[in-house]
């Protein structure tokens, strides 16, 4: 009992912990403000003609850039379809052209997700795959925590045999600055289940792949 009542407390003490820590969101004209600062940081006067509206212009686009925190990975997986007959191969959408943002830098890095199942019964819509490696993407981000989080939305939500994530990115935090060198392309790759556990299914799910490209 003892054990049981201090686990209570514990978790108790770790929600309000939690509460007391979240960060009060900025008022737009917080966040426009901070955009004038960031003008006049650079050099330019936030107040010249061509700058006036910078500030919302920049604050509206960022509500695009990262409208991924207000969508909900399981309510977008949540509708399958069981009629597919005797299907239990791989399903695989390629080419799901994304970008995001960094967040070391918050400058943009584009590119290719391609996403594989193996589904047990049911399957889901194939712009919901689209939707939700666009969900991840529409947040501050490093590649392999993009990778790590379509594919464990996908296994949590779907219960498939397995998922394969590959990603290819050109990251401008390279390109732009630092080393500046254009054209240099990230790869990352996950597997769960089947594809995890079985070669044949990674070097199939590789040569569709590379066939794209032939």
């Amino acid at each position: 009992m003892d054990a049981v009542l201090e686990s209570l407390m514990r978790s108790a003490k770790n929600e309000v912990a939690a509460a007391a820590t979240e960060q009060r969101r900025p008022s737009r004209e917080e966040a426009e403000a901070a955009v004038r600062t960031l003008i006049a940081w650079a050099g330019d006067d936030p107040t010249r003609e061509g700058l006036l509206d910078t500030p919302k212009r920049v604050v509206k686009a960022y509500q695009e850039f990262y409208d991924g925190y207000n969508a909900d990975a399981e309510a977008v997986l949540d509708r399958t379809f069981g009629e597919i007959g005797n299907f239990d191969d791989m399903v695989l959408v390629r080419d799901i052209e994304f970008h995001s943002h960094c967040e070391h830098h918050m400058v943009p890095f584009v590119g290719k997700a391609h996403v594989a199942y193996f589904p047990v019964e049911r399957v889901v819509g194939l712009s919901k795959i689209a939707r939700i490696v666009d969900l991840f993407a529409h947040r501050l981000q490093t590649q392999e925590h993009l990778t790590s989080q379509i594919i464990t939305a996908m296994d949590e939500a779907l219960k498939p045999r397995g998922v394969a994530v590959l990603i290819e990115a050109e990251h401008m935090c390279m390109a732009m600055r630092g080393v500046r060198k254009q054209g240099a392309s990230t790869v990352t790759m996950q597997f769960t289940g089947v594809f995890r556990d079985d070669p044949q299914e990674q070097v199939r799910f590789m040569s569709l792949l590379r066939g794209r490209r032939g």
